[in-house]
C-alpha cells in the first residue's frame, strides 16, 4: 500500500511542526513487559535478544500495543545496544541486572573489535514487516541510542547512574574517546538511514545518560555528535523528522534544541512543561512528559497530571508521551484511562 499524505497521520504531522488537538500520543517502551501478550510470546521465544533478532517476533511485539490501544505511533522493538553488538562487542542480558557488553573499551580501542554488520539485518527485516502490517494512520518510529549514551555502555560494559568510568576516559583521553564517538556517529547515521529506507517515518535518538555531563562536556559529547547525526539524516532523507530525547538535560535543553537541529525534543518527567514552553524555540515540537509513576498510580492523580501537561503548550506542536519508559507494573486499565483523557 502506498504511503498516505503526512496530514492523515497525526503524529507525523505534529513532528513536522503542525499543531493537532487533541495531540497524538504514544508511549516509550509501549511494546514490552507490561503487556500480557508480550510476556506470552517471550515465554515461547526465549530472552530479549532472541526476540530482537527474530524479525517476525519483533514485528509482532511492535504491533501489539497498536492493536490493543490504537496509539498514534508504533515504536520499533529493538535495543540501543544493537550498534555496539554490530561493531564487535559481545552483548548479553543478565536477568535482573540489565545488559552487559564485552570487551569494554576502558583500555581497548575499536580497532581491537571485529565488526559483524550482519547483526543489523534482522532489524531492517522487522521494519519491513511492520511497515507492511501497520494501519495507514499510524506513524512508524525507528530509533537508536545517541553516541554519548551508547559510548557509556561500550566503555564501562554496563549502565551506571554516574557514568564515572566513561567520564574519566573522556577527560583523560579525549582524542581516544572522540574516536569512539565519531565511529558511533558514522554507524548510527547509516543504521537509521537504513531503517528509514526500510519503512520508518521518523526516528528518535535516545540519550538516556545525557544528564550526567557538565555543561562543557555536554556541548562536546551530546550536542556536537547529535547535530552531526541530524545534519546527515536531514541531508539523506529530507522531510523525515528526528526526535531528540536528552534525558536529564534540564537547563541545557534550550541549547540542545537550538544547536542540534532536531525536529522535536523529548522532555523527561523532571522538566516543568511550562518552563519548557517558555524557553524552547518557538514552534518547535515537544514530546512528553508524564511521570511513568503517575501512570502506574492512576486515579485522580493521573487525570490531574495529564491535564496539566495538556494545558502547558498553548499553540505549540505537542506529542503526548511519558517522561521515560512505561514501567513493568503499569495496569492496562490506566493506559486506557490515559488515552481516554488525552483524546477527550
Amino acid at each position: 500500500m502506498a504511503a498516505l499524505p503526512a496530514e492523515t497521520r497525526p503524529l507525523l504531522a505534529v513532528l513536522r511542526g503542525e499543531r493537532r488537538d487533541p495531540p497524538p500520543v504514544w508511549l516509550m517502551r509501549q511494546a514490552g513487559r507490561y503487556l500480557p501478550e508480550y510476556r506470552a510470546l517471550r515465554e515461547t521465544k526465549g530472552g530479549f535478544l532472541e526476540l530482537a533478532y527474530d524479525s517476525d517476533a519483533a514485528a509482532e511485539i511492535t504491533l501489539q500495543p497498536i492493536r490493543r490501544f490504537g496509539f498514534d505511533g508504533a515504536i520499533l522493538f529493538s535495543d540501543i545496544l544493537i550498534i555496539p553488538h554490530a561493531l564487535g562487542q559481545d552483548l548479553r542480558f543478565e536477568a535482573g541486572e540489565g545488559p552487559r557488553l564485552s570487551p569494554t573499551l576502558v583500555d581497548r580501542t575499536l580497532a581491537d573489535l571485529e565488526p559483524v554488520p550482519a547483526r543489523l539485518e534482522p532489524i531492517y527485516g522487522t521494519v519491513r514487516r511492520v511497515r507492511a502490517a501497520l494501519p495507514s494512520e499510524t506513524t512508524f518510529l525507528g530509533f537508536a541510542g545517541s553516541p554519548w549514551t551508547v559510548a557509556t555502555y561500550m566503555v564501562a560494559g554496563q549502565g551506571s547512574r554516574e557514568q564515572a568510568e566513561t567520564r574519566r576516559k573522556a577527560y583523560r583521553d579525549p582524542s581516544g574517546f572522540q574516536a569512539i564517538v565519531d565511529a558511533l556517529v558514522d554507524a548510527t547515521a547509516d543504521y537509521l538511514s537504513k531503517q528509514i529506507e526500510a519503512g520508518v517515518d521518523a526516528v528518535q535518538l535516545f540519550d538516556s545518560w545525557a544528564g550526567s555531563l557538565a555543561p562543557r562536556e555536554f556541548e562536546r559529547w551530546v550536542i556536537a555528535p547529535t547535530a552531526e547525526l541530524v545534519r546527515r539524516l536531514h541531508a539523506r532523507h529530507p522531510g523525515v523528522p528526528v526526535i531528540g530525547f536528552p534525558k536529564g538535560a534540564g537547563g541545557k535543553l534550550p541549547a540542545y534544541a537550538r544547536e542540534t537541529g532536531v525536529d522535536a525534543v523529548g522532555l523527561d518527567e523532571t522538566v516543568d512543561p511550562a518552563w519548557a514552553h517558555a524557553n524552547l524555540p518557538q514552534g518547535l515540537t515537544v514530546q512528553g512528559n508524564l511521570d511513568p509513576l503517575a501512570l502506574v498510580s492512576g486515579g485522580e492523580g493521573l487525570d490531574a497530571a495529564v491535564d496539566a501537561i495538556l494545558g502547558a503548550f498553548p499553540g505549540r506542536p505537542h506529542v503526548f508521551n511519558l517522561g521515560h519508559g512505561i514501567l513493568l507494573d503499569t495496569p492496562i486499565a490506566h493506559v486506557e484511562r490515559l488515552l481516554a483523557r488525552v483524546r477527550g
